[in-house]
Parts: C-alpha cells; sequence; structure tokens
C-alpha cells in the first residue's frame, strides 16, 4: 500500500511539474486541510495559516520538478514546507511583535488540537498517539516545543530550564524513538 501511495504522490507531482492545473488541484485537496492545521497549530492564528497553507502550495506549483518520492512522502514533504513557513513567520512576528487583535483570527476562537489532529486518517492517527504515548515525557515535551511551538533548542533549554546538551539529546532521542515506532508511510523507517 505503501509503495502504491508513493507511486501515485509521483505520478501527481510530475503532473504539476507538468504543468496540469487538476493535478495541483487535486493535490491541493487531498492534503490542504492538513498543512492548514499544521499551521494554524503552530501560528495559532487562522489568516497567518492560510497565507502559510498558500505558500506551500505555491512552492509545490514552482518547485514540483525538485520533489524527490524517494527521500520521502508528499504529504511529508508538504508539512515539512508548511513548519518551516510557520516558523519563519513566528520568528519575524517575535522580532516584531503586534498587539493580537480578533482579527487576526477571523473572528474565531482558535482550538489547538494535538498534534495527532494532523494524521491523513484514524489508523494514522492512533499510530501516531501510539508512537507518541511511548516516548519518556521529556523526550515528547522537546519534540512539541520544537514542532508545534516552533522554539529553537536553546529557546526549549530556557523555556524548560534544562541544559542544552540535554534538549539536544532528548530531541535526538526522541526523534530515533519516533522513527523506530513509525511506519515509512508516516515519517519512520520501519515498513509496514
Amino acid at each position: 500500500m505503501q509503495s502504491q501511495r508513493r507511486e501515485a504522490d509521483a505520478a501527481l507531482v510530475a503532473a504539476i511539474a507538468a504543468g496540469d492545473e487538476d493535478a495541483f488541484g487535486r493535490a491541493y485537496d487531498e492534503y490542504g486541510r492538513m498543512v492548514f492545521g499544521l499551521a494554524q497549530r503552530i501560528v495559532g492564528n487562522v489568516a497567518e495559516a492560510e497565507e502559510v497553507m498558500q505558500e506551500v502550495f505555491l512552492s509545490l506549483w514552482k518547485r514540483a520538478a525538485q520533489f524527490d518520492p524517494e527521500r520521502g512522502s508528499l504529504i511529508g514533504y508538504l508539512l515539512t514546507l508548511a513548519r518551516t513557513a510557520s516558523i519563519d513567520r513566528l520568528r519575524y512576528h517575535r522580532a516584531r511583535p503586534a498587539a493580537p487583535t480578533e482579527e487576526d483570527a477571523g473572528g474565531l476562537a482558535i482550538e489547538h488540537a494535538p498534534p495527532i489532529d494532523f494524521a491523513t486518517s484514524e489508523d494514522a492517527r492512533a499510530r501516531i498517539a501510539s508512537a507518541l504515548s511511548t516516548l519518556p515525557p521529556d523526550e515528547r515535551r522537546v519534540l512539541e516545543l520544537a514542532y508545534f511551538e516552533g522554539l529553537s533548542q536553546t529557546e526549549i533549554a530556557i523555556k524548560t530550564g534544562w541544559p542544552l546538551g540535554t534538549v539536544k539529546g532528548r530531541t535526538r532521542n526522541g526523534l530515533r524513538r519516533l522513527r523506530e515506532s513509525l511506519p515509512a508511510s508516516l515519517g519512520g523507517e520501519a515498513a509496514a
């Protein structure tokens, strides 16, 4: 099943690289909600998350030929772009703080869903939840601060009061444990 998904993603991206607008629309329909959800979780603001989503899909349109399905899944690629763009926005706003307004959230209350809500299916959510639950609490906390709050390892060390070397070690160990426990389609190394 993973090889079928990988082949379908490779064909979809090849069509996008060839300028196929329908293929681009299919990619947006399939993955847009997850990209938006991750961006909203990180930036905490609907308007910013919409801009991040637009930036991610514009990047896919412009750079589809650079996507290598052998290096990972399309959703992994898109979520990596979304995470990077979201963290860039957070850092920009930290450097230039502004008073938040109700308009920033589009008049909506923003709920911060747990990371597992961005998985593609109930089965995937269950696998991610299971993998996260196996991590020691300190490793899980470091990964959540890094990936969902956009904190650097130095910022995590300051926030938690842990030495920087401890933060780096917990990050490395947490990522290794996740890779070992998740199937390749969800970002791990194990084959399903």
